[in-house]
């Protein structure tokens, strides 16, 4: 009889594989449970008592010198599925020593290494190595090495599936299991110090404040507390005046910014009594680590696919709140955004989550999204049809938020090249001009006019374009003019589907006059919203006027696209802006002009990785006097491709809205696997580059070994726009298949690209094709044509 084998109790060994957790599992299964040894004959030998792998690979003058593979070498066989034993510190600092040229602590094609590291496999007990080949295999292994550092492991055992996993079922999965949850925050005594960390703060305090609303006394007093029970935070609580969003004030309060509080849930403290704890949501992500608007509306379409309707749910309670308490959803959650919204989706935002709620409790759902519509028909009339907002002649809304001085969010020297002529002209320097000028001891109304408009960009969410640029608060645009008609159907879709047609308001504001004019406007006297019931019939009115404004000033029959309207100059800006499908998304297109913009001017912002921003002919020649701007051609976000998406599928062109989706993901999934998993903010779509020179830069790339959090929306675009694709779809973009090469047609036998834009037999048309027709660009800047 053989002798017994000993081993150190509780060992796990690899060939257990009952006791190994699934390949697709998250690092936190995956890495959670204890340490697995491989079964010896000589358990000395093993690598418990410690592993060195393989020397690095020998390198010619020129060239790696590597044996080829032979039909002999280990492989998989029916024992299963390779896997390796790995010591965690080295390995990684043999990967980055070898593979990482650049000292990015990232894997990617712009590196210059062999990309090929030998593993000793565990069923040889590491003394058999297979070769790890390529770009995304060694960046996936440097990925699970850090997450097994993160979990304290030493040693692991890894699934050569985890490095090959497809592509596209590893990115989903982590945005859903890693990425969401990295990217929660709260605003509470234990959410605090990761929340209040603000990079735009200038001050040199970095010590967190919260402002608490004026009539939240009860949070104040939390807030009070935890800054007594927690005194290393230095934490200064601040109260609110009741009229907190007033310019001066928000202006005085630049020099100190802070956090604004966000809504609670009462909670028993497990002592008897009541305490406060924060409601958790999604910030962007890397700088804006605050909750922010319309971000947050696509932000919750990805939780929505992911199944995490609280969260998504969560987010709206936090805009009710701010809607009470601030008179308005903020552009962010900080002290500097006080005076400023962003583009509003909280309808289609509520509706969506109350279709996905838990069915166990109507009455409580009901309850919920009435809080949700009480709050947006009071931003609407509030915000939205409320004068500086509204045009009253045309009837047409616009970004227009109040606001004093130089916009404080922006980087130190953002708008130097704007001040330095104020300043020599009255013989100050920048600082001391800005200084002077912020209180108000200078008087510059061309300066005052540039802000107001720089502001309004911002409230836009586009900043920056130059289809805004020195007139964004004129602009009654497409997008604001969608957002509202969808606002107003929503509402009154709501009203007569789930509240019997009748809906009280709870909280007095004063109503705006329908139908708009200047007349209207002029008369001081408003309806208070407490004085009647609302009704659907009113909303359905004010939405099909609403349509008829977009239809007279925004919709252009002669090139088959909606432009935004100056009601100042009272003529269309003929900036062709991707923002013109917006109308597909909100249903306020008809049939016919639907045909046209599909037709006739789809294909002018369909580029290679889905759409761009706007058309390079509207754009303008770009030179060092006329830089880049990150919200126009050839960059391409979420938002844009998420609102094409769902407009073309609602009016039957799912064809369309699949062919711009796989577009959208083949160009996030090469990025993905090329370059160490990265998920950035926005893509040059023509390029298909996430490595822009727009004048921000990128975000969510700046990582180390392994991504933690992709960025917000462009995460969600990966959930949703997986939705839109078949499997076969699905399958071509996780082997990274060219759009070119996949929506190919067969011409005489041979595959050939379809082409990305539209092209004609037409001689003189192909003539006109290969013209380079250049729109002439005034001294100002601006194209002569606007």
């Amino acid at each position: 009889m053989p002798p017994a084998f000993s081993h150190p109790p509780g060992v796990t060994f690899v060939d257990d594989h009952h006791t190994s957790p699934l390949v697709s599992s998250d690092a936190s299964v995956y890495y959670g449970g204890a340490e697995a040894f491989s079964r010896s004959r000589t358990y000395s030998g093993t690598f418990s008592h410690g592993y060195k792998p393989k020397r690095a690979p020998a390198f010619g003058e020129h060239q790696h010198s590597r044996t080829r593979r032979m039909s002999h070498d280990e492989k998989s066989v029916a024992a299963g599925p390779r896997r390796f034993l790995i010591d965690v510190e080295e390995t990684i600092r043999v990967v980055l020593e070898q593979e990482d040229t650049d000292g990015d602590f990232q894997i990617s094609v712009t590196d210059a290494g062999p990309k090929l590291m030998a593993l000793g496999t565990a069923t040889s007990n590491g003394f058999k190595t297979f070769d790890i080949r390529g770009t995304y295999m060694l960046s996936n292994l440097l990925q699970e090495l850090a997450l097994a550092r993160d979990h304290n492991r030493k040693r692991i055992v890894l699934d050569e599936a985890r490095l090959t996993e497809n592509p596209v079922d590893r990115l989903s999965r982590m945005i859903k299991h890693s990425f969401w949850h990295s990217l929660t925050r709260r605003i509470d005594g234990e959410g605090l110090e990761i929340i209040c960390a603000d990079p735009k703060n200038r001050t040199g305090r970095v010590n967190p404040r919260i402002y608490v609303p004026h009539d939240e006394p009860v949070m104040a007093e939390y807030y009070r507390n935890v800054a007594k029970e927690k005194p290393h935070l230095n934490l200064d609580v601040q109260v609110l005046p009741k009229k907190c969003d007033d310019p001066a004030f928000v202006k005085s309060l630049n020099n100190k910014p802070g956090i604004l509080a966000l809504a609670m849930n009462e909670i028993d403290d497990g002592k008897g009594g009541k305490t406060l704890k924060g409601i958790p949501f999604i910030v962007p992500g890397a700088r804006f680590n605050e909750l922010y608007n319309w971000d947050s509306y696509f932000i919750s379409l990805g939780l929505l696919v992911d199944g995490q309707v609280n969260m998504a749910k969560g987010m709206v309670d936090h805009f009710i709140f701010e809607i009470k308490h601030y008179g308005k959803i903020l552009n962010g959650s900080r002290s500097y955004y006080l005076c400023r919204s962003q583009p509003p989706f909280l309808t289609d935002m509520a509706l969506q989550i109350y279709n996905q709620l838990d069915r166990s409790d109507v009455d409580a759902n009901r309850l919920w999204l009435k809080r949700a519509i009480q709050a947006a028909i009071k931003e609407y009339h509030t915000i939205w049809v409320a004068e500086p907002r509204i045009d009253p002649k045309t009837g047409l809304s616009r970004f227009r938020p109040d606001g004093l001085g130089i916009p404080p969010e922006t980087e130190a020297t953002h708008f130097t090249h704007i001040l330095e002529p104020y300043a020599r002209k009255h013989g100050l320097s920048v600082h001391e001009f800005t200084e002077k000028y912020n209180h108000g001891t200078l008087k510059e109304p061309e300066l005052d006019e540039y802000f107001l408009h720089d502001r309004a960009v911002r409230e836009s969410g586009h900043d920056t374009t130059y289809r805004f640029e020195k007139r964004c608060a004129n602009l009654g645009t497409v997008d604001l003019q969608a957002l509202l008609y969808k606002y107003e159907m929503d509402i009154g879709t709501a009203i007569r589907e789930v509240f019997d047609d009748e809906l009280e308001l709870e909280e007095s504001f004063p109503l705006a006059p329908f139908p708009p004019s200047v007349e209207a406007y002029a008369n001081p006297h408003r309806e208070d919203s407490i004085s009647r019931v609302q009704t659907s019939e009113e909303w359905f009115k004010r939405a099909e006027f609403r349509q008829q404004v977009i239809d007279k000033y925004l919709w252009n029959e002669n090139k088959s696209l909606y432009f935004d309207y100056d009601t100042v100059q009272e003529k269309q800006c003929l900036y062709e802006s991707v923002t013109a499908l917006w109308p597909l998304w909100a249903g306020c297109a008809s049939e016919d002009q639907c045909w046209k913009l599909i037709s006739n001017s789809l294909s002018k912002f369909e580029a290679l990785g889905g759409l761009v921003s706007g058309t390079e002919e509207s754009r303008g020649k770009i030179s060092l006097d006329r830089p880049n701007r990150q919200w126009d051609y050839p960059y391409a976000w979420p938002p844009h491709q998420i609102m094409a998406w769902v407009g073309l599928e609602r009016y039957g062109y799912l064809e369309d809205a699949q062919r711009l989706a796989y577009r959208f993901l083949y160009m996030m999934t090469t990025a993905f696997v090329d370059f160490n998993g990265v998920v950035p903010e926005k893509f040059d779509a023509v390029k298909l580059s996430h490595l822009v020179d727009a004048e921000y830069g990128n975000q969510g790339v700046d990582f180390k070994m392994v991504p933690r959090e992709g960025f917000g929306w462009m995460n969600a675009a990966y959930q949703v726009g997986l939705s839109f694709l078949t499997t076969h779809m699905r399958r071509a973009v996780a082997a990274c298949t060219s759009p070119e090469v996949f929506f190919g047609t067969i011409i005489d036998g041979q595959t050939t690209s379809a082409p990305v834009v539209a092209t004609t037999t037409d001689p003189l048309g192909l003539a006109m094709e290969n013209l380079s027709l250049v729109q002439p660009v005034t001294t100002s800047g601006i194209p002569s044509a606007y």
